[in-house]
């Protein structure tokens, strides 16, 4: 069985030796440094669930590859019910994580990979569609964790890509030989990159002839030669570095997003793990399969579950209030129920009227206008929620002394005493309650939200292109009894 044990993943994570900076220090142990190691447990967490029954209905489906069982982030989308089922394990681990689960994008890359992959044997008699699939078939009998890297810092957005001071800027082939390929640059914005055993890179947009050397994407192990991550920091890193107890955090197991950038100095990659290289034509629909699939996940699952935890301790401060039967707060938390089920069935709908990408690839992508539909909606529905949450939480979201005054002997007395709000309801409680919605309203989730599977131009930019206004206009003059305009050649015969 291609299931492995969690203690299996951990003992892993424990031997991986990247070379990461947080804070200007270096960690030496990923599973131990408070920050970094709330990737490892999310990672955790999924070999976790997969072990659960319950857990493995969502998590566990067969490999087209080998027929046995393997974890669902390390599969292909094979048809509309593989998409339903891939938005539904967005949603379960959304809601148990409350964070990002970091085996998401690599997922989504092997998907946008493996369809034009296809297209590119099928095309130029290439030989990358295998190596991927070998490459998969690897990953799932090891029920590897693979992540994925395509943002990169680029230069001055007014110049072409050959005008940049610093070519590398954008990830780019520097060498090649007989053995494979040697690369420079960077990826920002990547996470959980230096807690997963490989890392899939991708172009980070379409390339023109004259980028050959920027159309690349390979495979890269944690800890290669040449690699370092420089992660994140803020001040909920802080928190985290100098938190006595894990409890006194918002999300104490998992904690806030944490991402890196990642340094690629002179990394050598063998050919049999490259997918692309040097193939313009191909770049861009690695890059737009990959947001296809991921706007659907990211924004119409994942969001709503974070979504309902934040929802959740809303409504846990409204009862230990005693504010139940307000009329305008029960309102605001029908808008929030009603924005992610909104949001949610956007996501849903993505995935029912999915399609076959690349005919005969056996790859499904999901109906890309409703895939960016639901982004777009969470982007904008995750704001007011949190502003919802927050209101509801009332200042003390922000105001809220450290849940270390309860083991103060000289002030856990007036604690429990005010912050008890003369409830039944023990003040730590509250206090808990109250940290989980400033986790979400006073963190990183709102800018994180509104860019993470690309920004809300991106979204804005795809509806247009695809929006069939012709259509529309068709509905609309036959409706006035409006005739249809005559082409231009029609007026001049």
């Amino acid at each position: 069985m291609a299931v492995k044990r969690p203690d299996e993943y951990l003992e892993r994570a424990k031997g991986m030796k990247p070379r990461v900076f947080i804070n200007g220090k270096r960690v030496e142990d990923i599973t131990r440094h408070p920050v970094t190691r709330t990737v490892v447990e999310a990672n955790l967490a999924s070999y976790e669930w997969a072990q659960d029954p319950a857990g493995a209905k969502v998590l566990v489906r067969p490999s087209h590859l080998s027929g046995e069982p393997c974890n669902i982030y390390n599969t292909l989308n094979r048809s509309t019910d593989d998409l339903l089922k891939r938005a539904a394990a967005g949603l379960y681990a959304a809601e148990r994580l409350g964070t990002c689960i970091y085996r998401c994008v690599g997922c989504d890359a092997f998907n946008a990979l493996a369809a034009t992959t296809y297209e590119l044997d099928r095309d130029l008699k290439t030989s990358y569609h295998g190596r991927l699939m070998d490459f998969l078939r690897h990953v799932q009998d090891e029920d590897l964790t693979v992540a994925g890297a395509m943002t990169e810092p680029r230069g001055r957005r007014d110049q072409k890509m050959q005008e940049w001071k610093d070519p590398d800027l954008s990830l780019h082939v520097v060498e090649k030989s007989d053995k494979g390929i040697v690369v420079n640059g960077a990826k920002i914005n990547i996470s959980g990159a230096y807690a997963s055993d490989w890392t899939i890179v991708m172009p980070s947009g379409a390339r023109q002839p004259g980028q050959e050397a920027y159309s690349v994407s390979f495979a890269v192990p944690n800890g290669e030669p040449g690699l370092t991550y420089i992660c994140q920091y803020n001040p909920f890193s802080a928190e985290r570095e100098m938190a006595e107890e894990a409890d006194d955090l918002g999300n104490p197991r998992f904690g806030q997003r944490e991402t890196s950038m990642v340094v690629f100095d002179h990394v050598f990659v063998p050919w049999e793990r490259v997918f692309l290289c040097g193939e313009t034509k191909y770049a861009g629909r690695v890059v737009t399969r990959f947001a296809q699939v991921h706007r659907m996940v990211c924004g119409g699952s994942c969001k709503v579950g974070f979504g309902k935890v934040l929802v959740g301790a809303a409504r846990l401060i409204q009862e230990y209030k005693g504010l139940e039967k307000v009329p305008h707060i029960n309102d605001q938390m029908t808008e929030m129920v009603t924005l992610l089920e909104t949001v949610r069935a956007c996501s849903k709908a993505a995935a029912i009227e999915g399609t076959e990408i690349a005919p005969g690839s056996g790859v499904y992508f999901p109906d890309d206008m409703l895939g960016n539909v639901a982004k777009l909606n969470v982007c904008n529905a995750f704001w007011r929620i949190m502003a919802l949450a927050g209101d509801i939480g009332g200042g003390l979201v922000v105001t809220m002394p450290s849940l270390k005054e309860l083991r103060n002997p000289e002030t856990r007395e007036y604690i429990e005493k005010y912050y008890g709000f003369g409830s039944d309801t023990p003040a730590s409680d509250i206090l808990k309650a109250t940290k989980l919605i400033q986790n979400w309203a006073a963190g990183l989730h709102g800018v994180g939200t509104w860019h993470g599977a690309g920004p809300v131009q991106a979204q804005k930019i795809m509806v247009q292109r695809l929006a069939n206004y012709d259509e529309m206009k068709d509905l609309a003059r036959q409706m006035a009894g409006i005739g249809r305009p005559k082409k231009a050649d029609d007026a001049k015969a």
